[in-house]
């Protein structure tokens, strides 16, 4: 017999939210439902296929100066990706059927694990969403740099390269770009949400193009050696890229803006994986094909390799529409970092300054905060080191949500789900040992900063989100009513 005289902890750190006061919370939150189906799988296809395909395949192929070349094998670093990716995708679409919320894996690890593992995954998603977009800014500004080649135009390497290369000292393309994706996103949600769908149409048919064009410039000759440096590198090469393949979380922040987040939120997770790593995959295979390995372009691959082939033109309408579509995975990872905020913010966690919103629905004053931020680091920092500190944050949140929807599956068996993930609980296992083993080939440097984060987030909880935290009934904010659940409680 379930004992129900327990006492609720309204201290513990382990505290957790209700499920029903995490579900359709958005009647009075500002935010507006104006997403639907398909405008939410061109989300999550704008957050996935871009800058995986345009920068970091090339980026990954080529090598650089701390990692060996992956060669032609890159087409395997993004299928290593993207089953680890699957796997926790299936998780995320559990939860998004349960829990249409904003917040995401911060939302989940919340209501699961309780509220300390949920902090420290929203305060982990602030700053690799923040950094996503720098790492995209910076491949669209040399995609712009070698359009503007083509014209015989050259910007001076000091306003185009961070200061580790040589000559360089800010990249302010790259800042420019970020401050004008910041400012589309703060006209409103149905403004995002029709430029997203657009542009991410244009954007496949330039990948389907590319592909189909590229395939009459194959030279089988280039994917000889198929793997120049053995096997160990294109583990490496699945951590950088998986960058590329994990859009679809930064999407399911938006679930209180669906017209009915239950129902659409784990189709569109799903389906935009599946049609991001069609496109990736063949993509791959044709920019290795087209040119050696040792020749593609780490910044522009597809612009060289058109350029190689005696096809400049090409090269320079690619470059174009990179920039186009490249900014569609800028906005979604803003929207997700906003939004994310915003649901700490209104929980109690961070001051509650930064959940007010416009008329238009937008919480205007993250929305900037975090484009700043992001023009910061992508007008500063290396396009590898920003990269690799991106994916070890967000493989720190797969690991939490693969954790959350078994434990939550086990607590809350009948929970209502619209989208139960097969193999219960294989499944979310294969991607709790996916993640970890990606964390592990990542440079120990990128751990030392991720550590450093989270050191800082333990002391701006302790300092002030324990106590501000709405299940804190000792809290300013606290609301007559609230109540949380502790691992204890029953069920």
């Amino acid at each position: 017999m379930p004992r129900t005289d327990r006492p609720r902890s309204t201290t513990s750190v382990w505290r957790r939210k209700p499920v029903s006061d995490m579900t359709e919370e958005s009647g009075g939150s500002g935010l507006f439902r104006t997403l639907g189906p398909w405008q939410l799988t061109a989300i999550g296809v704008g957050g996935i296929v871009g800058v995986g395909i345009f920068s970091l395949a090339g980026l990954v192929a080529h090598g650089d100066a701390t990692t060996p070349a992956v060669g032609p094998a890159v087409v395997l670093s993004f299928l290593i990706a993207g089953l680890a990716s699957a796997a926790a995708a299936l998780s995320y679409a559990e939860f998004a059927g349960m829990i249409p919320r904003a917040g995401s894996a911060y939302s989940y690890g919340y209501v699961a694990l309780g509220e300390l593992v949920g902090w420290f995954i929203g305060w982990d998603l602030l700053l690799e969403y923040v950094a996503i977009v720098a790492v995209v800014a910076i491949g669209i500004s040399g995609y712009l740099d070698a359009f503007l080649s083509g014209f015989g135009l050259e910007l001076p390497t000091a306003i185009t390269e961070t200061a580790d290369q040589p000559g360089g000292v800010v990249n302010i393309p790259a800042i420019l770009i970020c401050l004008f994706v910041t400012f589309l996103l703060s006209r409103g949600t149905r403004t995002f949400g029709r430029f997203e769908l657009v542009a991410v149409a244009i954007k496949i048919l330039l990948v389907v193009f590319i592909v189909v064009l590229g395939v009459f410039f194959i030279d089988p000759a280039n994917y000889d050696p198929f793997l120049p440096n053995g096997f160990g590198p294109v583990f490496t090469g699945a951590a950088t890229v998986f960058f590329a393949v994990f859009g679809y979380d930064a999407m399911s922040t938006a679930a209180e803006e669906a017209k009915d987040g239950r129902r659409h939120m784990p189709k569109a997770i799903i389906l935009s994986l599946v049609i991001a790593m069609v496109l990736y995959v063949a993509a791959t295979l044709v920019l290795t094909g087209m040119q050696n390995y040792q020749d593609i372009d780490p910044k522009a691959g597809f612009a060289s390799a058109f350029t190689g082939v005696g096809l400049p033109v090409v090269a320079s309408v690619i470059s174009v529409f990179a920039v186009v579509s490249i900014l569609t995975v800028m906005l979604t990872f803003l929207l997700g970092a906003t939004r994310v905020w915003f649901s700490m913010s209104r929980d109690g966690l961070l001051p509650g300054w930064f959940a007010r919103v416009d008329r238009r629905g937008v919480p205007q004053r993250v929305t900037w905060i975090a484009g700043l931020g992001a023009a910061f680091f992508a007008g500063v920092f290396p396009i590898r080191a920003v990269a690799d500190l991106t994916n070890i944050g967000i493989l720190a949140a797969f690991v939490v949500v693969c954790i959350a929807v078994i434990v939550f599956r086990y607590t809350k068996p009948d929970a209502p789900r619209t989208f139960r993930l097969p193999f219960m609980p294989v499944v979310p296992i294969v991607g709790v040992g996916f993640s970890l083993f990606l964390i592990s080939q990542l440079h120990p440097e990128t751990w030392l900063r991720f550590g450093v984060w989270l050191v800082i987030g333990l002391v701006v909880y302790f300092a002030y989100s324990r106590r501000h935290s709405l299940l804190n009934p000792d809290s300013p904010r606290h609301r007559p009513g609230t109540t949380s659940e502790t691992p204890g409680d029953t069920p």
